[in-house]
């Protein structure tokens, strides 16, 4: 496996995976039916503009790494209650 796919399938650094593999398995399932698959796409783009806006929230701040680790994160959506997308 390549490195930057090695890379994109670590869950400490995309935080996402989730998101993402629910669209890649429903275009499977739908035979490449984007239509059938909005929900899971918007799911993925909200996750995605949560996670990016929490990370340039700690650069600003001067918090290392900018972007949570698995662990991290699973605290931040505790302390939220609910799941922010």
């Amino acid at each position: 496996m390549p490195v930057v796919v090695k890379r994109l399938r670590d869950p400490d650094v995309n935080p996402c995976l989730p998101e993402s593999d629910a669209s890649t398995r429903c275009m499977d399932e739908n035979n490449y039916d984007k239509k059938m698959c909005t929900t899971c796409f918007l799911k993925y783009k909200n996750c995605r503009k949560f996670w990016n806006a929490i990370m340039v929230e700690r650069r600003r701040n001067g918090v290392k790494p900018p972007m949570p680790t698995a662990a991290e994160r699973e605290k931040i959506l505790g302390a939220m209650g609910k799941m922010p997308y």
